[in-house]
């Protein structure tokens, strides 16, 4: 038996749906992402810890979910990486959608997006017009909110705010990857990653390069790990938040060696520098994000997910802007003049999206080889 949900904003606005998935109420920061596809990696995605998510594209869950079909468990590789998620469990508070697909229709797929979302304790909510609610979070920028179903307890707007979403998806030990099929006496580039909830594919990129891996907790000193270069990854949550991870980040600057970053890292990178952040009305999330190159002026289309930029006046002496949004003009990238930093504000690994600047982890690795 369907039962009637409700989506509720800060501002006092609702929207009338039903419930699917797991049927509990749920507050969250109300965000959207313009993705056609790839809900399953987006809802896996840790930058989107604590957030109800709304897809504008209308129709989700047409072709499942890629997990075990007896118990919506995910597959995972020889290493222990998630083989198509993200991550290990789904991370949004909330999935709010136009129409959400009952029967699904593909050869991988185990288990529906319900079936999915209520095996890990996640609501949803479908039957409202997403493009009434979309066109009202761009006007009045991301609010708090809650989806409500019917018969269930109700829950307060500040429930849902989590005081430090990178400490919850950050691990809490150092892991070490190899790749597959390489023996451990053979010596690789050894990349530290400091891991503020980075995604799988993010891994992935790497071991298929053939590189080892070190993944750090946020909050991880370095003055112990011997590395090659330095990786900054992903991550939900305000940047100033991470501020061991920006005083970590200043002392290896006196290193000089080899560090990028992706989206949380491009703002970790920026603050470190001496600039500042901003939180943006209501973010870029979603796989078609026009950038520049401000060096050769070709526009890339890429896959973003985050909620807050650079301030570009800010950059201090020796940086400068590296990739621009051709949208708002926004910062999506920065780099130093003089020392092999750079980080950008997009995913260069996609996932999902595009991967036309994926190019830009080979440019980091061939400076890490380059050095050692």
């Amino acid at each position: 038996m369907k039962k009637q949900a409700r989506l509720v904003l800060e501002d006092g606005s609702e929207f009338a749906g039903w419930s699917f998935g797991k049927g509990r109420s749920q507050a969250g920061e109300v965000v959207f992402t313009t993705g056609m596809t790839g809900y399953p990696q987006s809802l896996t995605d840790p930058s989107f810890r604590g957030q109800i998510l709304v897809a504008t594209y209308p129709l989700m869950g047409n072709y499942g979910v890629p997990v075990k079909p007896k118990t919506a468990e995910p597959f995972y590789d020889e290493l222990g990486i998630p083989t198509h998620f993200e991550s290990s469990m789904v991370q949004v508070s909330g999935f709010v959608v136009a129409e959400a697909c009952e029967e699904p229709s593909h050869f991988a797929s185990g288990a529906s997006l319900s079936v999915w979302l209520e095996k890990n304790n996640v609501p949803g909510i479908y039957g409202i017009d997403t493009r009434s609610l979309t066109e009202r979070l761009r006007e009045h920028g991301v609010m708090q909110g809650k989806i409500l179903v019917e018969g269930t307890r109700d829950v307060t707007m500040d429930s849902g705010i989590i005081a430090h979403p990178v400490a919850e998806v950050s691990p809490r030990e150092i892991r070490r990857y190899r790749p597959a099929g390489i023996p451990q006496g053979e010596k690789l580039p050894r990349i530290a990653l400091v891991d503020c909830g980075a995604k799988a594919n993010i891994l992935r990129c790497f071991l298929a390069r053939k590189v080892e891996l070190i993944c750090l907790p946020w909050d991880t000193d370095l003055k112990d790990i011997e590395y090659d270069g330095l990786f900054l990854s992903n991550g939900p949550g305000d940047p100033k938040a991470c501020n061991k991870t920006i005083a970590t980040l200043r002392r290896a600057f006196d290193q000089s060696k080899p560090i990028f970053g992706i989206c949380l890292g491009n703002q970790i990178m920026a603050l470190a520098a001496g600039a500042d952040t901003y939180k943006l009305p209501y973010g870029h999330r979603g796989q078609n994000q026009p950038c520049i190159d401000t060096e050769t002026n070709r526009c890339y289309i890429t896959s973003q997910n985050h909620g807050y930029a650079v301030r570009g006046e800010t950059l201090p002496k020796g940086w400068e802007p590296w990739f621009i949004n051709a949208n708002d003009n926004t910062i999506e990238g920065i780099r130093s003049t003089g020392h092999p930093f750079s980080a950008v504000q997009f995913h260069p690994e996609g996932c999902p999206g595009p991967r036309d600047t994926e190019y830009l982890i080979d440019r980091f690795l061939e400076q890490v080889k380059e050095r050692i």
